[in-house]
């Protein structure tokens, strides 16, 4: 289990039982939903992280409704199934993931070598699927209530797929971690040369109720951008889009370096720094703002030597 970080906020969701959906591709909980027309195959996964439970929800909701494509295949995934399983309300911050971040061992040399963790045995077992995706969503939430976000990955292709969705409002142009590579930036996905494409969403703070319809309305416009579903099954689930998206282009991470990293003051994130003002303390060395204008974007509270403590950006 994940070293448990402290917890501010309350509990508004509830993890649903998904013990009805072990699915029917040889994958425990990946269901393969076909159509009668070509088409795409799109892939929507939750529970990357164990304690994020708005992705189960919209998973859950897209089964009861009995959700079908219209064209290509739809298959929908729940990824680190024993993490959300250990998830625990009296201890929400615990099981991010088991053994290690699920989504850091997207790399071809960490799926193919022989670290033998919950989540490298898992993501082997689920990698087949992956690679029979033509379009992935990936369904997350954060730490701290802060407005959702689209993370494009660092290509175009990824920040044109963010508009044809049209929301959220704040679209992130980001390469990812040091600690390892993301499911959404594997193979095909974060190849330009690829047809293939991904987004990942940041829904909102993890245990907030508005977490649960901006998934939803994230997945449903996720299938209308590839022509799957019909607009008038849509409707009933979405919000409004917002008026425009702004992209914030990540210039890079901070990786803690020490075991005594601290922020200069509480940031929240999509704080707008300027250049020389205090971020941080890594041990001795003062971390400044290295530009104008300087997003901060999702500081953590797992503040741990290797760890992203957070990413910093500009509009664009």
């Amino acid at each position: 289990m994940v070293k448990s970080v402290e917890n501010e906020y309350p509990i508004e969701l509830a993890a649903p039982d998904i013990s009805a959906y072990r699915g029917n591709t040889g994958v425990p909980f990946f269901t393969t939903i076909p159509s009668e027309k070509p088409g795409p195959h799109a892939l929507i996964t939750a529970v990357v992280h164990g304690n994020e439970l708005c992705g189960a929800i919209a998973l859950d909701h897209l089964f009861r409704t009995g959700l079908r494509p219209a064209r290509g295949t739809l298959t929908l995934g729940f990824t680190n199934v024993e993490a959300y399983h250990a998830f625990d309300p009296d201890d929400p911050t615990a099981s991010r993931f088991l053994d290690e971040d699920f989504n850091r061992v997207w790399d071809e040399a960490t799926l193919e070598g022989d670290r033998d963790t919950v989540e490298t045995r898992r993501a082997r077992e689920i990698r087949p699927i992956i690679d029979q995706a033509d379009f992935l969503f990936d369904i997350h939430s954060m730490q701290l209530k802060r407005v959702p976000l689209m993370m494009a990955g660092p290509l175009e292709k990824g920040r044109d797929f963010a508009r044809q969705l049209g929301t959220p409002a704040h679209v992130v142009a980001d390469a990812g971690h040091a600690a390892g590579k993301r499911l959404r930036d594997y193979a095909g996905f974060g190849d330009p040369a690829s047809p293939k494409n991904a987004l990942l969403i940041e829904c909102g703070q993890h245990w907030e109720a508005e977490a649960a319809p901006i998934a939803i309305d994230g997945a449903y416009r996720f299938l209308l951008a590839l022509e799957m579903i019909d607009r008038e099954a849509a409707e009933p689930h979405l919000r409004p889009r917002p008026e425009a998206q702004q992209v914030i282009e990540v210039t890079g991470p901070i990786t803690i370096q020490t075991e005594d990293f601290r922020f200069a003051r509480p940031f929240q994130g999509m704080e707008v720094l300027a250049k020389g003002e205090t971020i941080a303390w890594d041990g001795e060395e003062e971390i400044t703002a290295p530009f104008d204008g300087c997003v901060l974007i999702m500081p953590s509270r797992r503040l741990w030597k290797g760890y992203t403590a957070v990413r910093l950006g500009r509009f664009v």
